[in-house]
This record gives structure tokens, C-alpha cells and sequence, in this order.
């Protein structure tokens, strides 16, 4: 299986402290949040493919020393138009039937990860009181997806997408709509796969979403036990 994690982003809404540091290598409890993401990754991913733009060579060198994967490869999202964009730079670049994609600024826990992992396609998502801030997920009674709904004003609480999936590799040759706001939107990406079979709905125990300076701030005093691969240290996914 691989993996692909988003990591283009600018983080405008962490700075100034992503002026001369991009967003997934800042530090949460003396690790940097990458650091974190590919320590939770399931056993039976083996290679890893990190979408870059915003000082990418930062993230290209943290690559170069880290421990978990042996083989892994950078890929450049000239332009930065969206989650479903970034997928799309990936084309020619996974070569497992599988992959998962997750967001490069959250934390996920290791357990639910592989748990993800086990089906053939699906999303984790997450109990949230403020659902207008986030894509919520509808489940059908077997578990499956039923439907996304964006930043909708509904009743909380709800369960957001928290921006880890697992596709087929057959989702990387979706031709994306360009949305409202001009972006390639990875959800449209999903609707695609649920067309052609289900795409599993799956909770997750831990998710520690790190997207302003306030979260960042407040992760340093978080149980990140969660977010821990048994041990995790050394060349874990070689």
C-alpha cells in the first residue's frame, strides 16, 4: 500500500510561524507534525509520496533523515488549486492497487489508521460541535457512505470528514470538476469511487486537527499515545 500526504499548503493561518518553517514541519512536542503523521502510518504501507510547493526543499531534506520509509519520492503542486489538484499531480506515481491520503496538517491515530487500512476504500471521520466549519459525513445503515455535505449549518453534533482516505488506485484517473471556489475538491473524488462500489465510513478515536496558531499552541500539551505506531522509531516501513 502507499500513501500520499497533502503538504503544499502555505499555512497563512499559522503565521508568523510558517514564515521560514512550511506548516507540516512544525514542531508538536519536539516532533515535527510530518514526523508525527508518518509514525502513525499502518505497517503495510511501504512507500510514500508527499505533495510539495510552499519551501518544499525544507520538506525534501526532513525526507532525506527520517527513519520510517526507505523508499518515498516528493511531487510538486506548481499551482496549488485544491486537495483533488494535489491527487492529481500524483497520476504515474502510486503503484499499489491502494493508497491512503491524508492531510499534512493533522494528526491521526495510529490505530484508527490501520483500521482504515482494512477496507477497500473509505474515510475515517470524527464527532465535531461546530459541523458548519467542516464537510460532514451521512452514513448509510451498513456503515457506507452515503453522502458529503459541506459547511452546512446543521445541529450538532455531526461527523466530519477529517481528511484521511483510502482510494483505489483507479481514483486517480477521475477527471475532477473544477468547483465554485476554483479549486479540484478531493471529495469529488470520493462521490466517484462510492458510484462505482462502498466506500466505508470509518470513526476515528483521535484526531488532532492543527490548522491555526491556537491548535498548534494547544497540541504541545495533548496525549499523543493515540498517534504512536507501537514503537516508532527506526526504519519502521522499510
Amino acid at each position: 500500500m502507499d500513501a500520499i500526504i497533502l503538504a503544499a499548503g502555505l499555512g497563512t493561518r499559522l503565521r508568523p510561524h510558517t514564515l521560514a518553517t512550511p506548516k507540516p514541519l512544525l514542531a508538536v512536542q519536539g516532533r515535527p507534525i510530518l514526523d508525527w503523521i508518518l509514525g502513525a502510518l499502518p505497517a503495510r504501507v511501504k512507500r510514500v509520496v508527499v505533495v510539495v510547493n510552499y519551501l518544499a526543499d525544507q520538506i525534501d531534506a526532513y525526507l532525506h533523515e527520517q527513519r520510517y520509509f526507505a523508499d518515498w519520492q516528493t511531487v510538486r503542486q506548481d499551482v496549488p488549486r485544491g486537495t483533488g489538484d494535489a491527487l492529481r499531480c500524483c497520476r504515474g506515481r502510486i503503484d499499489a492497487d491502494r493508497f491512503l491520503v491524508l492531510n499534512g496538517d493533522d494528526l491521526y491515530g495510529a490505530a484508527d489508521l490501520a483500521e482504515l487500512a482494512r477496507r477497500p476504500a473509505g474515510l475515517l471521520v470524527h464527532r465535531v460541535e461546530e459541523p458548519e466549519k467542516f464537510g460532514v459525513v451521512f452514513s448509510k445503515p451498513d456503515g457506507t457512505l452515503d453522502r458529503l455535505v459541506e459547511k452546512q449549518p446543521l445541529p450538532p453534533p455531526q461527523m466530519a470528514n477529517i481528511g484521511a482516505y483510502l482510494f483505489p488506485r483507479a481514483a486517480l484517473d477521475v477527471e475532477l470538476p473544477l468547483s465554485p471556489r476554483g479549486e479540484y475538491e478531493i471529495t469529488d473524488a470520493v462521490t466517484a469511487v462510492t458510484a462505482t462500489g462502498p466506500f466505508h465510513v470509518v470513526p476515528a478515536t483521535f484526531w488532532l486537527p492543527i490548522g491555526t496558531v491556537e491548535a498548534w499552541q494547544a497540541a504541545q500539551a495533548v496525549d499523543l499515545t493515540s498517534a504512536r505506531r507501537g514503537v516508532d522509531s527506526g526504519i519502521a516501513n522499510s
